[in-house]
């Protein structure tokens, strides 16, 4: 797990003197940097356009969710627990504040569900600060999407149909079809959503959209969907699978469904009633109630770009004992909590920051049901979704999009 973060040896003004030596020994100056990487971007027209664009894609975004009842609430920048995500990021930093270290957020995904506890509200919604430390490429290509701090709105809803605690084994026909409706109904929602966002958008900023010699379309539901397991070739990688699923759907926006990944990303059945759990290889796409997704720009001349995942979601994990078995499962945690019957957890040194989170995840109301919430949500990268809808003639890379945007794939240091 995560350890404190060491002082570093080299201070901020010392790694600045440095990369300035090496600019020098190069035959260029900080100066020369700075207007090249930097001032010459903020002075754009490109990036005006951008951000006029992204200014009506907020707003539309958080339009629709406040239309539909829920809530904006509180950022969480710095938690005991965070995102474990479970690709190639770089798992630090860690933050001592009086004496008690804490990760700063990959995304708010653990704080969402404890907010959607509240029986008074729908749903909850941040325009939510990511950082995410991600590995420079090993062989040093650019990768476009990536950024180390970004923004992504961060949404969580309520379920439409709840399941008794004791349907998870009882039931299994019942829980599945009611899983599947509820995923189909989250789907619904974010096509939606994202209908209403590219409305605003085009009635906003139809001259920047021209600018950029890029065309958006309003799309029609449903988006196509494409389940994993069913067009992924025996023995391929899912690394680019979006942009050949985005050749076939031949539009803007569509969905893969049923990619196996983090803890909390609903597997039904995952947890059997003597405690067995299937081998990752025998888990199917249909098994896996979660959605990526992805998005292609649309140029002048009608033809499409390649396609980029935008939004990552899906029903939650909500019965705990299937919460404690994928966390155990993805390693995240090393032993399941063990609850004394007080209050209180015998083995919370074990537990990394999760102790409190599972306390609160455990505990039941006064009809000795759980309080835990039944949800489905997602994270929509706002640069993610203006880099895979606006990539085209003007635009070519990630940071291009942004006023500050940090590539891990740029060597050198982040100036500001």
């Amino acid at each position: 797990m995560d350890s404190l973060i060491r002082k570093s040896e080299t201070s901020i003004a010392e790694a600045l003197a440095s990369w300035q030596a090496q600019l020098t020994q190069k035959g260029s100056s900080l100066e020369e940097e700075v207007a090249e990487r930097y001032v010459s971007r903020w002075t754009s027209p490109n990036l005006s356009h951008v951000m006029k664009i992204r200014t009506a894609l907020v707003l539309g975004l958080e339009e629709y969710l406040a239309s539909e009842g829920l809530v904006n609430i509180d950022r969480v920048t710095i938690s005991p627990v965070t995102d474990p995500l479970c690709h190639g990021v770089e798992h630090v930093p860690v933050i001592s504040y009086q004496n008690v270290p804490y990760r700063t957020t990959h995304s708010m995904i653990y704080s969402k569900f404890l907010a959607c506890m509240s029986p008074h509200i729908p749903g909850v919604f941040i325009d939510s600060p990511n950082i995410r430390l991600e590995l420079p490429s090993s062989d040093g290509s650019m990768r476009k999407k990536y950024l180390i701090d970004f923004s992504q709105m961060d949404i969580e809803r309520r379920r439409h149909t709840p399941i008794a605690s004791d349907g998870y084994f009882r039931d299994p026909d019942t829980v599945t079809r009611i899983l599947q409706e509820d995923r189909d109904r989250a789907l619904d929602f974010f096509e939606d959503l994202i209908i209403h966002a590219v409305k605003k958008v085009r009635s906003s900023c139809s001259e920047s959209l021209k600018a950029l010699g890029i065309a958006l379309d309003i799309p029609q539901k449903p988006f196509p969907r494409f389940f994993k397991d069913e067009w992924l070739e025996k023995g391929e990688s899912e690394k680019g699978l979006e942009k050949k699923l985005g050749k076939i759907a031949g539009t803007q926006f569509f969905w893969v469904l049923g990619l196996l990944r983090e803890n909390y990303d609903l597997v039904y059945p995952f947890l059997q009633e003597d405690g067995s759990i299937p081998e990752p290889g025998d888990i199917t796409s249909r098994q896996i109630f979660n959605y990526d997704l992805c998005a292609a720009a649309k140029y002048l001349d009608g033809s499409l770009g390649d396609a980029w995942e935008v939004l990552s979601g899906g029903l939650r994990e909500w019965f705990f004992p299937a919460i404690i078995a994928r966390l155990l499962a993805n390693n995240v945690l090393r032993e399941a909590p063990v609850f004394d019957g007080k209050g209180n957890i015998t083995n919370l040194d074990k537990l990394d920051g999760y102790g409190p989170f599972l306390l609160a995840a455990s505990m039941k109301d006064s009809g000795g049901e759980p309080i835990f919430p039944q949800t489905f949500g997602g994270g929509l990268g706002i640069e993610r979704s203006l880099f895979a809808l606006l990539q085209g003639p003007k635009i070519r890379q990630i940071e291009e999009i942004t006023y500050f945007g940090k590539n891990p794939d740029i060597p050198g240091p982040f100036l500001f």
